[in-house]
């Protein structure tokens, strides 16, 4: 079936999802685990802060030369998996022609210190007869020459081009939630217009970082001590990043139909937006968030998946909005695998889009009693991603009846 008519908006497909998390690989993997209510937690790598490690995997499977893996940080090497993961789902590995027009954007962060370098400088400094040219002379001979190169978030993008082949335009973005929310808002755009027929959208995150870990604490925004559901923090406010990879397929429906592609979910509508965070400005900017895409929806009822936080005021204000929503169910990720910052909101929606595939949403095990049971089988799904900080997203995505596609 084409598209819709020259000019008008056409229908976007989700075609493939790659994710890579503290519950494992691929779509069965987090389903299963999310379904059991499964969590992941280190309490003591870390200590006092709580994270949820990558779960074991073998690099190998998706970047199969070793030079590769090398000169990859572990960020790198968690989001060049999850793209080839991707790819694979999507019926795209392998195929130059399509992977030479397949577009990409990633929302990554920057790129991780050296922790030995850093201490043996923190520690020289005070002792040093002349700081100044102490430092400069530590910079220049104990920084290996790629360290500065290493720090930049397109070179995520960039091993993804070599790994895996995928040469079309390429854009990276930096911001935390923001960024992720605004990769695939513009994938999804682009898509809709016309002016990309299939893209490769996401991102990746380490949490095993501990200057990352230092960087947070300064606000206070880590969890610590103890591990509670995301919404149970509100005595005790934090976020547990998460280890995670997670990138989305992007297809419009007639290029999808054309190759044989089967959709895993329509993707209707994204929105972003940042708010000044004084109290009441979450709540209210959700509100003009979903006045935004309400139009879109057809029919009643479904799922909310949230990228809920735990940090306060934030969570507490995208709680009392989802709770305005009763006719929906609610599911917070965070809870079964932390907080990613870049990547969370396209782990979400490639979850909500495994969720609709299922046609069915995964079991709560929230102690609060506010994720209410899905008493029906799911039909639609709209994402939040709410930043820790700044900005504020919506997503908005639909079942595709499967029964057309066969059992293949």
């Amino acid at each position: 079936m084409a598209d819709t008519p020259r000019g008008s908006p056409r229908e976007t497909w989700i075609t493939g999802v790659g994710i890579l998390s503290c519950l494992g690989e691929g779509p069965d993997a987090h389903w299963l685990a999310l379904d059991a209510g499964k969590e992941n937690v280190d309490r003591t790598t870390c200590a006092p802060y709580i994270i949820h490690p990558l779960a074991p995997v073998n690099f190998d499977a998706q970047i199969p030369k070793k030079g590769d893996q090398r000169q990859m940080e572990p960020w790198q090497r968690i989001g060049t998996y999850a793209a080839g993961l991707a790819l694979d789902s999507a019926g795209a590995k392998g195929n130059a022609e399509l992977l030479g027009r397949m577009d990409m954007i990633v929302a990554a962060g920057g790129g991780e210190r050296d922790l030995a370098v850093d201490g043996a400088i923190l520690g020289g400094l005070p002792k040093a007869a002349r700081q100044e040219p102490f430092l400069n002379e530590r910079l220049m001979n104990d920084l290996r020459p790629t360290l500065f190169l290493a720090q930049l978030s397109n070179l995520l993008a960039g091993n993804i081009s070599i790994v895996h082949g995928v040469t079309g335009s390429s854009r990276t973005f930096m911001g935390e939630e923001a960024a992720g929310v605004d990769a695939v808002r513009i994938g999804f755009a682009r898509i809709r217009s016309g002016q990309s027929d299939i893209a490769l959208v996401g991102g990746s995150q380490n949490s095993e970082r501990k200057e990352m870990l230092l960087l947070y604490e300064f606000a206070r925004f880590n969890l610590t001590e103890a591990f509670q559901p995301v919404w149970a923090r509100a005595a005790h406010p934090g976020f547990a990043l998460g280890s995670m990879g997670a990138f989305l397929v992007l297809e419009s429906r007639g290029h999808a139909e054309a190759r044989g592609a089967r959709p895993l979910a329509r993707l209707v509508g994204v929105v972003n937006a940042r708010s000044g965070r004084k109290p009441g400005d979450v709540a209210a900017m959700l509100g003009r968030l979903w006045n935004e895409i309400a139009p879109a929806i057809r029919g009643t009822g479904g799922a909310f998946l949230s990228g809920a936080t735990g940090v306060e005021p934030a969570t507490g204000e995208e709680r009392a909005f989802l709770g305005a929503h009763p006719e929906f169910a609610v599911r917070a990720t965070g809870t079964h695998i932390g907080h990613g910052v870049e990547p969370q909101f396209a782990m979400n929606v490639a979850l909500a889009a495994i969720a609709l595939q299922r046609g069915a949403l995964f079991a709560s095990r929230d102690p609060t009693g506010f994720e209410r049971p899905a008493g029906h089988p799911l039909a639609r799904a709209l994402v939040t991603g709410v930043g820790h900080w700044r900005g504020e997203g919506l997503a908005l995505l639909e079942r595709v009846d499967q029964s057309a596609f066969g059992s293949g």
